[in-house]
C-alpha cells in the first residue's frame, strides 16, 4: 500500500512504549469480524503486474479476501487505479497521471516492466518480461483480454468485482491540494454506492477529513497524523475510522506486535498490516505476523499467504463475521480489588505493556523466521514462471 513512510512517522514509533488514554471505541465495527483477511496489495505486485485487472482477477481466484488499490486523478476528472503520480514505473509511457485522460491510460501497457518475483524492474538485461505485448494483443494470455493489462479506472474495478471487498487509498501528486482533489472526486463516485465492503485510506489526514464529510457512509482507515495522536496520547481517532493500517516495522522498530494489536482491538479498531519493504514478503514473516492476531495482511505475494493460511489452519472471513480465535482475545483491563483503608490519592494508571516481538502461536519456522525488530532486509525472491496464462510460483533456479 505504501512504499515509504515519511519522517514524522518516527514520532509514532517512539510512542509505542508510552502509556496512553484509551481512544473512544468504534461501535459495532464490522471489520473486527473479518478475520483473517488476505488483502492483496495492488493485486499482489510480486506475482502479477500491479494494479491491473489481470492481477486483481488472479488474486480473487486464488482466494484473496480483499483487494488493495490506489487511485490517482486523471486529466478528465476520473480516477485511475495506479500507485504512482506518474506512469513511468509501471507502463510503457512517461508523464504525470493527471496529464492523461482515462481513455489514454487504459490504452497503456501496465505490464511492460513487470518481472515475476520482483514487481517492476527497468532495464535489467537479465530480466524477462513475460507479459509484454499482452496489452496490444501481440501476446495472448488464456482467459484474459488485452484490456486486462492496461491501467483500469476505479469504476472498472468496482464493476468487475461487485462482491469482493476493496481497500482504496487516496493518492496525489505531492501537494495536499492534489490529495484533496482526489478525495473529492472519490467521494462523488462513492456517494451513491450501496456497497458496505469498502475502506478508504490515505496518508493525508485532510483528504480523509474531506472525504468523510462528503461520503460519511464509507468506512476509513486512520491517516498519518491521526495515528500519531492515537499512539502519543490516546487521542480518539476521527469519526468513520474502523481500521489502523500500519507497517510491520519502521527503521528497525517493530510496529505490529501483540501488545499493539490487543490495544487496538480493545479500542474497537481492526489492524491491517502492510509490508511494502517494511518486512520481508515471505512465508516465515507472514506466519509471524499472523501470530500477532492482526485482522488482515497486505501481501505482495498473495498466493504464498494462502499457502501459509492453509498450513496453519487459519480462520477466514465468513458470512456474519468471524470471532477471533481464543488465543487472540485481548486481555481486558480489570479493576483492582478494594483495599482498606481507601487510598487518599488517585492510584496511578497501569501503562500499556512494553511492546515485545510476537511469539508464534503455531509451529515455528525458527530457523528461517526473521526478527521483526531488526532493520528490514531484502526478502528472498523465488523464481516465478508463466504457466497456463497465470504468473505463479514454480520451483525454478534463480
Amino acid at each position: 500500500m505504501r512504499t515509504a513512510a515519511v519522517a514524522s512517522l518516527s514520532c509514532l514509533l517512539i510512542a509505542l512504549g508510552s502509556s496512553t488514554t484509551a481512544a473512544a471505541p468504534t461501535a459495532d465495527n464490522p471489520w473486527l469480524g473479518q478475520r483473517v483477511m488476505n488483502m492483496a496489495h495492488s493485486g499482489g505486485e510480486d506475482e502479477a503486474p500491479m494494479n491491473t485487472m489481470y492481477a486483481f482477477e488472479r488474486a480473487d481466484t486464488l482466494g484473496a479476501d480483499m483487494l488493495e488499490i490506489d487511485v490517482q486523478l486523471t486529466a478528465d476528472g476520473d480516477l485511475a487505479v495506479i500507485h504512482d503520480a506518474t506512469v513511468d514505473d509501471s507502463t510503457d509511457h512517461t508523464g504525470r497521471v493527471d496529464s492523461f485522460t482515462m481513455e489514454q491510460l487504459r490504452a497503456m501497457d501496465a505490464a511492460h516492466w513487470f518481472v515475476p518475483g520482483r514487481s517492476t524492474v527497468h532495464d535489467d538485461p537479465s530480466a524477462q518480461y513475460p507479459l509484454r505485448g499482452a496489452r496490444s494483443g501481440d501476446a495472448e494470455v488464456a482467459g484474459h483480454e488485452p484490456t486486462d493489462f492496461g491501467v483500469p479506472s476505479l469504476s472498472d474495478v468496482l464493476e468487475r468485482f461487485p462482491d469482493t471487498p476493496v481497500n482504496i487509498e487516496i493518492k496525489g501528486s505531492g501537494s495536499t491540494q492534489s490529495y484533496l482533489e482526489t478525495a473529492e472526486v472519490l467521494a462523488g463516485q462513492l456517494a451513491r454506492t450501496q456497497r458496505e465492503d469498502l475502506i478508504v485510506g490515505s496518508f493525508e489526514d485532510e483528504a480523509l477529513e474531506l472525504f468523510h464529510e462528503l461520503a460519511p457512509q464509507i468506512d476509513m482507515s486512520a491517516g498519518q497524523d491521526a495515528m500519531i495522536g492515537y499512539y502519543l496520547s490516546g487521542t480518539p481517532l476521527p469519526e468513520g475510522v474502523v481500521a489502523l493500517q500500519v507497517p510491520i516495522t519502521y527503521s528497525g522498530i517493530t510496529v505490529v506486535n501483540r501488545a499493539f494489536v490487543d490495544r487496538a482491538h480493545r479500542d474497537g479498531y481492526a489492524v491491517h498490516a502492510w509490508f511494502s519493504g517494511s518486512a520481508p514478503d515471505d512465508a516465515a514473516t507472514y506466519e509471524q505476523v499472523i501470530g500477532t492476531c492482526v485482522d488482515a495482511l497486505m501481501p505482495s505475494r498473495p498466493s504464498v499467504l494462502e499457502e501459509v493460511f492453509d498450513e496453519l489452519g487459519t480462520e477466514r472471513p465468513t458470512p456474519g463475521g468471524t470471532a477471533p480465535r481464543p488465543e487472540c482475545a485481548p486481555d481486558e483491563p480489570t479493576d483492582p480489588e478494594p483495599t482498606d483503608p481507601a487510598p487518599t490519592s488517585p492510584a496511578p494508571t497501569t501503562p500499556d505493556p512494553e511492546p515485545t516481538a510476537p511469539a508464534p502461536t503455531q509451529p515455528s519456522r525458527s530457523e528461517t523466521t526473521p526478527d521483526l525488530g531488526t532493520e528490514p532486509r531484502e526478502p528472498e525472491r523465488p523464481a516465478i514462471v508463466q504457466t497456463d496464462g497465470w504468473v505463479s510460483d514454480a520451483p525454478a533456479a534463480r
